[in-house]
């Protein structure tokens, strides 16, 4: 299973990395278990396994260091028995087969065999989850990746022991996610690691960790690696779990559009939490990777099909959301000089347009018909209607030849970015 191979990745990079010679046992037993269940908070609460199964009065919060170390001999003679339910090899099927519907992924009927080296791989790796906003998680393939995320685990267990406020349970559901997304950032320092680090909310007296937006989690990612691509492993968690499965990550794609932002815009951290809202996780990866088209921000579509008309006024979120639907067309372009010749289009319109001298309103009437157009078909009748009115219809042409040889799908992104030109420049003018 997935978990298994995760947690084999990274036990052999941990072992390089620190020149150890940890089987998975061991290291189960010497840094996953004193790190996530040993104190009076567990880091991570894995249903039906031995380390919840309390007896009498008994609560985790209560539980002596004899107790805790009794439930960790529970789980060790359950692996010992051959026992390879969900609740004793993380990831594996649920132990009956009326339950595979609700609690498992790609279950299967051939007789494999589960050592007890995978089930406490199956654990380290289970544990190693990026969880994100609308309950999915994460598990990715790279190895360094993985060592980054393990790194965390000491300082959770830091906050969770120092503060009664804060809840636990949260290593896989947010806490690991929301680390890395800091430990890649340019706010982290390597001599105060959690200076600058707050992703703590607090409801009805209790504190907890706020799960990361998947987009912001993936921007940090594609700020640390500038590999093309990284496999990852989708699902999610509840009444019924959701096997999505293994999804290519293209960071050069997911990277493009925060870029761009950047070298237009400038501040492009203030447009993180736009990015990827047109539609949630879930959705993103039915098209079978996530890449630039993914990251599309909320609203855009409208404009794309010709539903809105953009309109620029002095406010300074408009602004951010404009920008970020401009960074993000740009991306879908991947051409730098369709930016200057839309610009350059839409002032020839805007000179156009505010010409008088054969009556303005039916020339704005015609422009508007330009603004209208998403397709091919449309945007010619409606340029030809301009051309007959004007002396040098160079320009025109170009961009008529421009888009005519333009791939079809690419029409609609660029027509939107020559819309979002005409409205800014006829705000300023």
């Amino acid at each position: 299973m997935i978990t298994t191979n995760i947690g084999k990745i990274f036990l052999k990079a941990y072992n390089e990395k620190y020149d150890k010679d940890y089987s998975a046992r061991d290291f189960f037993d010497e840094i996953l278990y004193p790190l996530v269940f040993d104190g009076t908070k567990y880091l991570q609460w894995v249903q039906n396994s031995p380390f919840v199964q309390m007896k009498g009065k008994q609560k985790v919060e209560n539980l002596t260091k004899e107790e805790r170390l009794k439930k960790l001999a529970e789980f060790h003679a359950k692996v010992e028995e051959g026992y390879t339910d969900a609740s004793v090899a993380l990831g594996y099927a649920a132990s009956e087969e009326k339950e595979f519907a609700t609690t498992s992924g790609q279950v299967t009927n051939m007789k494999l065999v589960i050592s007890h080296e995978d089930i406490y791989l199956s654990w380290i790796g289970a544990c190693l989850g990026l969880g994100v906003k609308g309950g999915f998680y994460i598990l990715f393939t790279e190895s360094s990746l993985l060592l980054d995320v393990f790194e965390g685990w000491k300082y959770y267990r830091c906050v969770v022991d120092t503060n009664e406020m804060l809840k636990g349970n949260q290593l896989v559901s947010a806490w690991n996610a929301q680390w890395l997304a800091h430990r890649y950032s340019k706010h982290y320092r390597s001599n105060k690691e959690l200076a600058n680090f707050d992703p703590f909310t607090t409801k009805d007296g209790e504190m907890g960790i706020e799960p990361i937006s998947w987009t912001r989690l993936l921007i940090s990612i594609c700020q640390n690696f500038t590999r093309v691509q990284m496999m990852g492993y989708v699902y999610s968690l509840g009444k019924t779990n959701t096997t999505i499965g293994f999804i290519p990550f293209f960071l050069y794609q997911i990277r493009r559009p925060y870029e761009f932002y950047q070298k237009l815009f400038a501040m492009a951290d203030e447009a993180e939490e736009l990015w990827g809202t047109a539609f949630g996780f879930g959705r993103a990866c039915q098209q079978g990777c996530i890449g630039v088209r993914a990251m599309e921000p909320r609203g855009l579509k409208d404009y794309i099909e010709g539903k809105k008309m953009p309109k620029y006024k002095n406010d300074r979120l408009q602004n951010v959301l404009f920008n970020t639907y401009l960074s993000w067309l740009i991306a879908m372009l991947n051409n730098e000089e369709l930016w200057v010749k839309a610009q350059n289009f839409a002032e020839v319109l805007q000179q156009y347009s505010a010409d008088e001298s054969k009556g303005k309103t039916g020339k704005s009437r015609k422009v508007e018909e330009v603004m209208k157009a998403s397709y091919k078909k449309a945007f010619m009748e409606a340029l030809v209607e301009i051309v007959k009115e004007v002396k040098d219809t160079s320009a025109i042409t170009e961009i008529a030849s421009l888009v005519n040889k333009m791939p079809t799908d690419n029409v609609p992104y660029f027509l939107t970015l020559v819309k979002f030109h005409y409205a800014k420049i006829n705000n300023t003018k």
